[in-house]
């Protein structure tokens, strides 16, 4: 196992009964690195990522996330990440700032350092005006940026991110990409997956999953040359066409 990196699993298999949702799949992810993780529906992307975050534990292969086991430190790792999907990243009947310090709570952070994060957190958004407004009620743009925040709070190794971009508009998704590659130059690994495949073209590295397997894994530019297309688009088309499961 390489201790250097953020990220480091070896044959990592999880099964369900008679079915293998994920397949031995071995990878690394380095520090401060974009890495998509794509695939269809019913790839295994979420299950995989639910091993990673500690969520859920591998019925073989092993595998490590911000220096912890993931086997045995599932505990410790929820700690050292942050985590935003489309379907759950905020409480919309709660104000912005109740927002910041319950997630602040739930990563552990001292009420010293809620205070301190969350004064910068509001300065560097641009949102000491929206502090008391229900989230329900702010922009999906502002909503966004909110959420990332949120998950970053508390400085984790790596963050994840599930499909955070689904069902905004174009200028909305841009500028969230401003927010991950803001992290990525301060240090922070960025995990994400996405439905955009024009998003993948973003990320310092992408694999594809197939049938729970990763078919394809490489850097955007090294990928469509290696299948002679001009885009992630058609190098997905090409790599998934095999797969046998659907949605």
């Amino acid at each position: 196992m390489n201790t250097d990196k953020v990220i480091s699993v070896r044959n990592l298999t999880k099964r369900f009964g008679s079915f293998t949702a994920v397949d031995h799949i071995s990878f690394d992810v380095d520090k401060g690195e974009i890495f998509g993780f794509l695939g269809a529906n019913g790839a295994g992307k979420t299950t995989a990522m639910r091993m990673l975050c500690g969520l859920s534990l591998p019925t073989d292969g092993d595998g490590q996330v911000a220096g912890c086991d993931i086997i045995s430190q599932s505990e410790e790792i929820k700690k050292r990440i942050g985590y935003m999907s489309q379907k759950f990243s905020l409480y919309s009947g709660l104000t912005v700032e109740e927002n910041v310090k319950l997630f602040s709570t739930i990563y552990g952070m001292s009420s010293l350092q809620i205070k301190d994060s969350s004064a910068s957190l509001f300065r560097d958004l641009g949102m000491e005006d929206m502090r008391r407004a229900y989230v329900k009620d702010i922009p999906v743009g502002w909503r966004q940026k909110l959420a990332f925040a949120v998950a970053t709070i508390h400085k984790p190794e790596v963050v994840f991110l599930d499909e955070p971009t689904g069902g905004v508009d174009p200028v909305t998704r841009r500028k969230f990409w401003e927010l991950i590659y803001k992290a990525s130059s301060e240090g922070m690994t960025v995990f994400v997956t996405t439905h955009y495949l024009d998003e993948a073209e973003y990320c310092n590295r992408i694999s594809i999953m197939v049938d729970g397997r990763i078919s394809a894994l490489d850097s955007p530019a090294a990928l469509k040359e290696k299948y002679h297309v001009s885009t992630i688009d058609e190098v997905f088309r090409i790599v998934a066409q095999t797969a046998k499961r659907g949605d």
